[in-house]
């Protein structure tokens, strides 16, 4: 899948990644990062730019597509769910008064019916003036339905953090090892007390236009902070990499991938029979590589 072939797509604001090997993984952060591990990848091409809402409304216009959040929920598959919350939307970020329990995200995600990527903050609200900003709710089938339209594909989680890394292997940070967040900003993050202190330090309250802050050393943009990012492998913890069902991104290999979502249900909410794919970055949406 990563190899450099003959290509169709429009390579415009994309950048060449030669590939190799690097060290995946932290461990120094979340526990799922560890352990830092070697991997292998090959050459690949990735977007300098988080997709835009001026990208994804032309993907829009031409296909007619719909995305999930604009789609009515079934009764069936959410039996005891409320019926008048089943309407069609999507989660809306919403800063708390104070300090709260951040092991709930009810906390500081609120669901608000006709929310969507044209709506943005609520029904209420438009796109327009937010051209260049990435666009937002989008699920991953929406992701993976640009990607094909335009003639790409979403990065494997190997990949994606190979290209984040910027060609520093080992760091922190896609800047290097020191946080300089509340010094001189290189990506849109929460500076203060989440979820009810922001101190805007890198003066954007939510998202910020694509391209705000400085590139990584492969001149892409965005790689930390802003908004999530999809990848297409599914989510697995480095606890169930012993399950022979699927591929893990978590050994030593060559150009891992996790193909099954076997492993990527929420232990912790077994009520919940939803597979998680995995997503990067700090905030909500995809990069693409060519096939």
């Amino acid at each position: 899948m990563s190899e450099v072939k003959e290509i169709k797509a429009n390579l415009t604001n994309m950048i060449k990644i030669r590939g190799g090997k690097f060290l995946m993984g932290s461990d120094n952060f979340y526990p799922e990062e560890k352990p830092v591990h070697e991997v292998t990848v090959s050459e690949f091409y990735m977007d300098k730019y988080e997709v835009t809402n001026e990208q994804y409304e032309k993907f829009v216009n031409e296909t007619g597509y719909v995305t999930v959040a604009e789609r009515p929920l079934a009764p069936e598959d959410y039996p005891t769910v409320d019926p008048a919350l089943l309407a069609p939307g999507a989660l809306i970020f919403q800063k708390s008064k104070g300090p709260v329990n951040l092991d709930d995200y009810h906390n500081w995600w609120r669901w608000v019916p006709g929310t969507c990527w044209k709506h943005p903050k609520g029904p209420d609200s438009s796109i327009k003036g937010r051209e260049k900003y990435p666009v937002v709710h989008i699920a991953y089938e929406d992701a993976e339905a640009y990607a094909k339209w335009i003639g790409k594909e979403l990065p494997s989680e190997a990949e994606w953090e190979f290209a984040a890394r910027g060609g520093l292997d080992g760091k922190n940070f896609t800047w290097g090892d020191e946080d300089v967040q509340y010094s001189k900003p290189m990506g849109n993050t929460w500076q203060g007390e989440f979820p009810y202190q922001n101190l805007l330090v890198d003066e954007y309250e939510g998202a910020s236009p694509v391209g705000s802050f400085e590139p990584n050393g492969y001149g892409l943009y965005d790689m930390a902070g802003n908004v999530w990012e999809w990848t297409s492998d599914w989510y697995v913890a480095h606890l169930d990499e012993s399950a022979d069902e699927f591929k893990t991104c978590c050994t030593p290999a060559v150009n891992p991938r996790v193909t099954s979502p076997g492993g990527s249900f929420d232990v912790r909410q077994p009520q919940i029979k939803i597979p998680r794919k995995v997503v990067k970055a700090v905030h909500i949406y995809v990069r693409r590589i060519i096939a």
